[in-house]
């Protein structure tokens, strides 16, 4: 654990030395204070729903795309095109603390960036317009787990290449795929379900456990029906640190197989 630590203060520090950082941090929270005053607008002041939309709304999800994408491709294509990340893997560290490290400084980045909002919150009610504090710390706790899995994501996408362009453009869709899931998925359903059975009841029995498996792997919704409540349930919060699991062990597994290749 102290390797692993150490590796995410390393690229804590890389991360605000470079101006890149400070450019991005610039563009989105100037961005989410623009759509957050045309959302209280909207919403006549209400601070809540203003509070939710500006937090979980489509600029969050298209901001998903998009920021784990650029900073795992720093993290992992950048150090790997220029040399550094072999060097990294030659320390007396292993592998999983290498991945562990840059998964905890990347999310840390993410979660200092969306606890704009509760500075937002408090300013709000310092002026008198209290807001649904547990909807409110629900929803930035869930969008920390989210950008959790959409960085681990990104972070295993982007062992696939040493070209950080292209690790980046990979990163992007993989993450737009995840977000996809339950549109395509959708799609797919409607399509294949009658060609595989004959029967309406056939037909039932097969959407409903494949509607399972798609309900599995749909961040969205488990993201919704509990923290954007206020409800931190354990299990939509198993749910997302098992597929971060699972995303950082196969990016684990991969490095491991890129420094055997040489």
């Amino acid at each position: 654990m102290i390797g692993t630590f150490v590796v995410a203060r390393r690229e804590l520090s890389g991360l605000f030395m470079a101006p890149f950082t400070w450019i991005v941090l610039l563009v989105v929270l100037f961005i989410n204070g623009l759509l957050f005053s045309s959302f209280l607008y909207q919403t006549q002041g209400n601070v809540t729903a203003t509070l939710s939309e500006s937090m979980t709304g489509p600029s969050f999800w298209l901001w998903m795309i998009f920021l784990p994408a650029l900073l795992s491709m720093r993290l992992v294509a950048e150090e790997s095109r220029s040399g550094t990340l072999e060097y990294l893997l030659t320390a007396p560290v292993s592998d999983a603390a290498v991945v562990l490290g840059k998964f905890l400084a990347a999310t840390g980045f993410l979660a200092l960036l969306w606890s704009s909002s509760l500075i937002y919150a408090v300013t709000l009610d310092y002026a008198g317009g209290p807001p649904d504090w547990p909807a409110v710390i629900g929803t930035w706790f869930g969008t920390i787990l989210v950008s959790g899995l959409f960085v681990s994501i990104g972070m295993l996408a982007s062992t696939s290449t040493s070209t950080p362009l292209l690790a980046a453009f990979l990163s992007m869709v993989s993450c737009l795929m995840w977000i996809a899931i339950p549109f395509l998925a959708a799609n797919i359903m409607a399509y294949l379900v009658p060609l595989l059975t004959s029967t309406a009841a056939e037909q039932a029995v097969l959407a409903e456990r494949m509607g399972s498996v798609v309900a599995s792997m749909d961040a969205l919704r488990h993201f919704s029906r509990s923290f954007q409540m206020g409800v931190l349930d354990t299990a939509e919060i198993v749910f997302f640190l098992t597929w971060i699991s699972f995303f950082l062990f196969l990016t684990a597994r991969s490095i491991e197989a890129r420094r055997w290749r040489g």
